[in-house]
């Protein structure tokens, strides 16, 4: 169906790197889960009424829920695609994140009430009809797993492709709710053959199953709105794409600052030889970051970042400081390393990067590595510069 619509609405052979094809994509997906969750929570509801189901009301509103969630979904990739402004000249991007979370808020919400509503089933011995395993019944739930378990895929296969937050928490909500409608099957057939009533039992699992999909979908989204670590094959892209310059020797300081989907700045130094000529390296530089924003589709910029790398000296002070950073933690990285004649004193000048594990404070830290540098090179004094690392 899904594979139709977008033939329909979007076009053949779309390419999911563009930002209106990505937008497009998202609100067909939330306009069709809006339609399959409110017939879906019609359907349950109406069986859960007849029925005197806790189970079945319970994956009803579950459905309601979804379908609120869909509206958010569409909203909140509508408001992703308003044009940056005087005011949010990053775009709006990040109004997905948003909605992803009010979605998560939202499934944690009937997890709790659902719950609720279960526990005071089993204290009070609430029983169910006997219609409730009514073969009609039986088949419209089992209908109804198959249309479910429909939206986990297209919600996955379409969510992956664009690098959606919010569907992706809408594909994890259906697997859940897949389950939910399989132990609601469940009980209703263990009733009908063996008179055990579960429903309500069920009910309680089926609540427990809403808040940790909440909650981990929720944990999630706030890790997109707070900043996380990127994903680590962006990172190694970057690397492939700026190191395959043979003028660039190395990479560090990189950030990936994430504005939305489709939003993304990425800054770098880029270490070059301090004996080319610096127009040239430019050039390079600037080779570097067109390719950058057209495969990645970002914003980027990149420091370029003279070294030396004719002095062999050099070279084993920077190696032997590596060496004795292993001292500290052998997660310490360096960078930026330079020997200077300043008043007539030689200097060592450099960053150590530092892991965000260590249990010293930076200020300990540059203590303890000046420390053992300035002992290790007799005549020298030693001023790092502590750097964290944002990958």
């Amino acid at each position: 169906m899904i594979t139709l619509l977008s033939r329909l609405f979007i076009g053949k052979n779309p390419d999911f790197n563009q930002g209106a094809v990505r937008i497009a994509f998202g609100k067909l997906c939330s306009i069709l889960g809006i339609v399959l969750n409110i017939l879906l929570f019609a359907l349950k509801f109406v069986i859960g009424i007849f029925a005197g189901a806790i189970s079945v009301l319970a994956d009803a509103y579950n459905n309601l829920s979804d379908a609120l969630s869909s509206v958010l979904g569409l909203l909140g990739f509508k408001l992703a695609a308003k044009k940056p402004s005087d005011e949010r000249p990053f775009g709006h991007g990040r109004t997905e994140y948003v909605a992803g979370l009010v979605i998560s808020i939202i499934i944690i919400v009937v997890g709790v009430n659902v719950f609720r509503d279960s526990l005071t089933g089993i204290v009070d011995n609430t029983q169910v009809k006997p219609s409730y395993t009514q073969p009609l019944y039986l088949i419209l739930l089992g209908v109804s797993v198959l249309v479910k378990a429909y939206m986990v895929f297209y919600n996955y296969k379409i969510g992956k492709k664009i690098n959606s937050t919010a569907m992706k928490a809408v594909a994890s909500e259906s697997i859940m709710d897949v389950i939910s409608s399989l132990l609601v099957v469940g009980c209703a057939v263990l009733y009908k053959f063996t008179g055990v009533d579960l429903d309500n039992w069920c009910g309680l699992v089926i609540s427990v199953l809403l808040c940790y999909t909440g909650i981990k979908a929720a944990k999630d989204t706030v890790g997109d709105l707070l900043g996380k670590r990127p994903d680590p094959s962006l990172v190694e892209k970057v690397y492939q794409i700026v190191l395959a310059y043979d003028r660039i020797l190395g990479v560090h300081d990189l950030v990936i600052h994430d504005y939305g989907p489709d939003r993304k700045m990425i800054s770098l130094h880029a270490e070059v030889s301090g004996d080319e000529d610096v127009y040239e390296l430019h050039e390079v530089i600037d080779s570097a970051m067109n390719e950058l924003d057209l495969k990645l589709n970002c914003v980027s910029v990149i420091h370029l970042d003279p070294v030396c790398v004719n002095d062999e000296e050099l070279t084993l002070y920077r190696v032997k400081t590596q060496e004795l950073l292993k001292q500290i933690d052998n997660g310490i990285t360096l960078h930026d390393f330079r020997a200077i004649k300043k008043d007539g004193q030689k200097q060592l000048l450099f960053s150590a990067v530092l892991p965000h594990g260590i249990k010293l404070t930076d200020n300990e830290a540059r203590e303890r590595i000046t420390d053992l540098v300035t002992q290790s090179f007799d005549g020298f004094t030693v001023k790092v510069k502590i750097e964290k690392s944002y990958i």
